[in-house]
């Protein structure tokens, strides 16, 4: 039976959940898949996809920058940071183009960041947004995140759209509240649209219509990673398979494993011995 590993470069349309997304791949390929990097239903863009065992490989993909145009609009505020919450504050006072563009530098680099209390952060097992929405309690706590970019594009009105480039795990709402707080006002998102996430970018992602050629766009496991590579011949195989370590040479580090030129996962070099980290096989 053929065994089906790899990724789809999904363009997710804003309106659409990542959980549906997803089930709408599963149905077209009929094979179990997974997300990496949730978007907000009203996000649109890049939304990487694994198809079959290609899920195992996320955790290697996790720290990949991430590329963002937002638009923020200022002097409104609402519970859930942005267009589809219920408003808090409006009115408010919608600084210049001068007046943000001076404080930006001050979020850029890494930053201490409040995830939003409608976001899918875990809290004692159950997601952040279902407890606000149930009007319970909700404790985050303060994560550092990685800004590398953060620069206004152009303006129209109380509306600002900007150009964000940052690490994983960094909520684009908080960065719009954040902003605004610094200026003494509010903000809401409005429009967020993701362009790249690590080795996915958004030219070259399909769109929901498109999956029924899904596998003239399904993407090899191998090709997603920036990494050296190994390749262990029949002799050495069977050991790594049975996950056993062998002696190496090299740099420590992950690599991407072949065995007898076929990709097997990763492999991670340590302290002169080497193994498989993660595999795609069964």
């Amino acid at each position: 039976m053929e065994t089906i590993s790899g990724f789809i470069n999904l363009n997710k349309p804003s309106g659409l959940s990542s959980a549906a997304a997803v089930s709408k791949v599963k149905r077209m390929t009929g094979i179990a898949c997974g997300h990496m990097g949730t978007l907000d239903p009203l996000a649109s863009g890049v939304l990487p996809v694994a198809i079959g065992n290609a899920a195992r490989l996320f955790n290697y993909l996790l720290d990949k920058e991430k590329t963002y145009r937002a638009i923020f609009r200022f002097g409104v505020e609402t519970d859930t940071l942005d267009s589809t919450g219920a408003y808090i504050r409006e009115g408010q006072y919608v600084p210049t183009a001068a007046e943000i563009e001076a404080v930006l530098p001050e979020l850029i680099g890494n930053i201490e960041q409040m995830p939003p209390l409608y976001s899918a952060k875990s809290v004692n097992g159950v997601r952040a947004y279902m407890l606000a929405r149930q009007g319970k309690e909700v404790s985050l706590k303060a994560k550092t995140v990685r800004v590398n970019e953060f620069f206004l594009v152009r303006n129209e009105g109380d509306c600002f759209e900007f150009t964000i480039r940052c690490g994983g795990g960094t909520y684009v709402r908080s960065l719009g509240r954040d902003l605004a707080a610094k200026l003494d006002t509010c903000a809401v998102m409005t429009s967020l649209v993701r362009e790249k996430s690590g080795y996915f970018t958004l030219e070259n992602s399909i769109r929901i219509e498109e999956l029924n050629d899904w596998r003239a766009n399904l993407i090899p496991p191998e090709a997603v990673f920036d990494m050296p590579s190994l390749d262990f011949d029949a002799s050495d195989a069977n050991r790594i398979k049975n996950g056993q370590t062998l002696p190496f040479g090299g740099k420590d580090g992950l690599y991407k494993l072949y065995l007898d030129d076929e990709f097997y996962g990763i492999a991670e070099a340590k302290e002169g011995r080497v193994r498989a980290k993660a595999k795609i096989c069964a």
